[in-house]
């Protein structure tokens, strides 16, 4: 096991780096003296670094690949007011020699308390067809492996592993709460099987082995199919399984993204279909808001989101940061949240 000796949150100017890391970024390059390099970006659990590779060029650079966790050896410096790596050794690590969680951020929960806690859901839902559908899909060794560790996202809500497992304990969570708001108008146990499906096709949409990126599968299918087809599999090895809550449970995997140009094949036509296509909207934007509101940053608004078409307020805390930072007293910030 190639052990991770320093991660890149922690590494300083000057330091002399001897580490495991993710290879995010490849290029080669012409410096301003017509000498060739490596421009890299490494990447671990923590962050990522820029890096350089300015000698022996070839023989380092046909060692590895973009994706490969590599062996690195190098020397921090300052550059442009952040750090670089110049790297003087590098190697690729063989597979089962490191540890993924080192390289990819990682929820921030406890992933074993997270899953007893989908345990305990499936448990509780009452519809005998529902619950068996449920543990059919989740008794294969592989899909629960994939599930608790695939995150939800590449980039968009959860981008992390454990990520898909966090979203959907959220969702389910919330349908728990809008279940008992709304009484019997809503079917808690099918919306709840919703909040647990809809993206189980991510487990084979995403690969997540190394870097986060999209399978061939993924491209060419995408995740509603592969979890419509997942979820068809399954209903076929239970015995008298009720045509009409097959077809209520596939609608809400096609509708779950509410409308046609963002990816759903239907809309949402069923109460239970169209409470999970805003519980699963609401929880992936609460993720991303959450995610730049948490930014190590000085700044009280973020740069302008394309996703949400606006600024985003960091709030009191950012203002605190960058006061302190330049030694300001002032009068009190707005407060935006209690």
């Amino acid at each position: 096991m190639s052990q991770k000796k320093i991660f890149i949150k922690d590494i300083k100017e000057k330091d002399h780096v001897a580490s495991p890391f993710l290879v995010a970024r490849k290029d080669p390059g012409i410096s301003k003296a017509g000498k060739p390099y490596l421009a890299l970006k490494l990447k671990d659990s923590t962050g990522e670094i820029e890096a350089r590779v300015w000698d022996d060029v070839d023989a380092l650079g046909g060692r590895f690949k973009k994706n490969d966790i590599v062996s690195v050896k190098g020397y921090a410096v300052s550059y442009q007011g952040g750090l670089q790596m110049n790297v003087s050794s590098i190697d690729v690590v063989p597979e089962g020699q490191y540890s993924i969680t080192d390289m990819l951020p990682s929820s921030g929960k406890d992933n074993e308390a997270m899953a007893k806690r989908l345990d305990e859901i499936i448990e509780g839902i009452k519809d005998a067809h529902i619950q068996g559908l449920l543990k059919s899909i989740f008794e294969d060794r592989d899909v629960r492996s994939r599930f608790l560790i695939a995150p939800a996202a590449k980039g968009m809500h959860h981008p992390y592993l454990g990520g898909l497992l966090e979203h959907v304990l959220s969702i389910c969570g919330l349908a728990e709460l809008v279940a008992g708001h709304y009484g019997g108008a809503v079917n808690k146990d099918l919306l709840v099987a919703g909040a647990i499906l809809h993206d189980i096709g991510k487990i084979y949409e995403l690969s997540y082995e190394k870097a986060f990126d999209y399978t061939d599968e993924g491209r060419l299918l995408g995740h509603i199919t592969i979890g419509i087809e997942l979820v068809d599999r399954n209903i076929r090895r239970i015995s008298g399984f009720p045509r009409g809550l097959e077809v209520l449970i596939k609608h809400m995997l096609l509708s779950h993204h509410g409308h046609l140009e963002f990816g759903s094949p239907k809309r949402p036509k069923t109460m239970e279909a169209i409470i999970l296509y805003y519980l699963d909207d609401l929880d992936a934007k609460v993720s991303s808001v959450k995610a730049l509101v948490e930014e190590e940053s000085a700044e009280s608004w973020t740069p302008y989101q394309k996703l949400f078409e606006r600024f985003i307020y960091r709030g009191q805390m950012a203002k605190d940061k960058k006061e302190a930072s330049e030694g300001a007293v002032g009068e009190p910030s707005l407060r935006l949240f209690k």
